[in-house]
């Protein structure tokens, strides 16, 4: 049987999301604790890849067992997780459906906080310099024209295409704190975070919106700027077909 977890964690104390040796991931101590409790073997597949220090507040995982789950899982992996994750739902699905490859879209939020808050540090950027608001949202809305984002994929990435289909991009600005917000049906390594840092340059007026646009299309790494900490970054949501996980079991 296949079961999709859905799953939320603070990513400050881990080496991001998938498993890799020596340093503890998100995945490496979810595996852990389903295997502990089911007493065998459990290898996940995760929809989505955070770095280091980013935080989640909804990602999934699928994971394949014989046996049926415990009918505590939730109120007993949460026992043996670490505090910073959470299991919030499982799911019996099809036997194939793929947690990364069925996903339709996902969400991303970016923050920026303007004044001091030591309730923020570990959840947004402190950024306490002028922002042209109205150069930040022509450069949101220009994304929506473009599909190569090659520009915005860290080196060293084994992806087919560059392509992907941004369906929302926009910015939200509050009293004290300022938003990015993005849905597309896939994202390359390290590509919000070139998105914000490369915004945020045409924003503090450092790039013109014709360099933003040269910057897009010359598909070279180097005209971005990556130069964004992690933990002002939140995968909020990953979108599946309609009826693909009405089987909730907790």
């Amino acid at each position: 049987m296949r079961y999709f977890i859905e799953v939320a964690y603070k990513g400050t104390s881990f080496g991001g999301f998938q498993i890799q040796d020596n340093v503890e991931t998100v995945q490496s101590a979810i595996d852990h604790a389903i295997s502990l409790l089911m007493r065998t073997k459990v290898v996940t597949t995760g929809s989505s890849r955070t770095d280091a220090g980013v935080h989640a507040r909804q990602n999934f995982l699928h994971f394949d067992m014989e046996q049926p789950v415990h009918p505590q899982f939730l109120y007993k992996v949460n026992a043996i997780l670490p505090p910073d994750i959470v299991i919030r739902h499982i799911y019996q699905v099809a036997d194939d459906a793929h947690s990364r490859f069925a996903a339709l879209s996902r969400s991303y939020e970016y923050t920026l906080y303007m004044q001091k808050d030591p309730f923020m540090q570990d959840r947004g950027y402190f950024f306490p310099y002028k922002l042209d608001i109205d150069l930040l949202h022509e450069a949101a809305g220009i994304l929506k024209e473009y599909e190569n984002f090659m520009t915005f994929s860290k080196r060293n990435t084994q992806v087919k295409t560059y392509n992907c289909n941004i369906m929302n991009s926009l910015w939200t600005v509050g009293e004290d704190r300022i938003v990015y917000n993005v849905t597309a049906n896939r994202f390359l390594r390290g590509m919000v975070r070139g998105l914000v840092g490369t915004m945020l340059r045409v924003g503090r007026g450092k790039l013109t919106m014709d360099g933003f646009r040269q910057a897009i299309e010359s598909r070279n790494c180097v005209n971005a700027d990556f130069a964004v900490p992690p933990q002002g970054l939140s995968l909020m949501k990953v979108a599946y077909p309609e009826g693909m996980l009405d089987g909730k079991l907790q």
